[in-house]
């Protein structure tokens, strides 16, 4: 597995938490060119859906349900990508992994992900 994941766990609604995803310097070399992102598997779906996607030209996109709210941003000398995830709700709950895609940047498909990490969000 070529990305770990962290930075799960629960929290109350309007709680934050920081996922990071970091890879090895060899792997992170080819994912900083390519579109890294975040996935989502909310509970009772079988399909990962996207939810953050950053360019190698550090162009961020977000699916609307998490605008304004959800920050992806990457460290490239830590070899680490970032999602900071405020104001949460309930419906964030899901397991979260980071994936690479080679270019354009996809909602449904990647080739490389992690093996994720879990978000509670309680009302």
């Amino acid at each position: 597995v070529p990305l770990v994941e962290s930075g799960g766990g629960s929290v109350q609604a309007g709680g934050s938490l920081r996922l990071s995803c970091t890879a090895s310097s060899e792997f992170y070399d080819f994912a900083k060119s390519a579109c890294m992102g975040w996935f989502r598997q909310s509970p009772g779906k079988e399909e990962f859906v996207g939810v953050a996607t950053i360019t190698s030209g550090n162009l961020a996109s977000y699916i609307d349900s998490v605008k304004g709210r959800f920050t992806i941003s990457r460290d490239d000398a830590r070899n680490t990508l970032y999602l900071q995830m405020d104001n949460l709700k309930p419906e964030d709950t899901a397991m979260y992994k980071c994936t690479v895609r080679s270019p354009p940047c996809s909602w449904r498909w990647y080739n490389y992900s992690g093996r994720g990490t879990q978000v509670t969000v309680s009302s």
